[in-house]
């Protein structure tokens, strides 16, 4: 395995893995805090100002990037809240995005997207199957992915 990448991060940046079936994107919390509901409950998630939102896409390409940037914007400042569906939920197949906040994320192929409330796995393409991406001092740290990173303005 690779050795673990870090990447800087300023509090209005957003960090980009790309893949080429998939696109990742990471930028900070800030120390916000978030909503999450599934169809039981609501529940508050504290973060710490240096852990992570991190977005993964099925798809590849600007379109795709500019679409994680404005997921990531909508959750961290207009204060949208995560939804988790039910295992099984026929909607998961069509979402396009699935997030996950806190300060280490673990992405894997071999979940259903948006049904997990657990905040430490992310459903991702194969490709991303295993990468860890966590929460470090100044931005972020990688380990297992060896495609392109871009860091660009939230």
């Amino acid at each position: 395995m690779p050795a673990a990448l870090n990447i800087p991060l300023g509090e209005d940046e957003v960090a980009f893995l790309c893949g080429q079936e998939g696109t990742l994107a990471a930028c900070k919390t800030l120390g916000k805090f978030f909503y999450l509901e599934n169809e039981k409950e609501e529940m508050v998630l504290f973060t710490e100002p240096g852990d992570l939102i991190v977005a993964s896409a099925f798809g590849v390409g600007e379109k795709v990037r500019r679409g994680l940037r404005c997921v990531l914007f909508q959750i961290r400042e207009l204060r949208a809240p995560l939804i988790v569906l039910p295992k099984g939920h026929p909607a998961s197949p069509r979402l396009k995005t699935v997030v996950s906040i806190g300060p280490r994320t673990r992405l894997s192929c071999q979940i259903q997207p948006g049904t997990h409330p657990e905040q430490e796995i992310l459903c991702g393409p194969e490709e991303f199957h295993g990468l860890v991406i966590e929460a470090s001092p100044g931005g972020a740290s990688v380990n297992g992915f060896q495609g392109e990173i871009a860091v660009k303005k939230l």
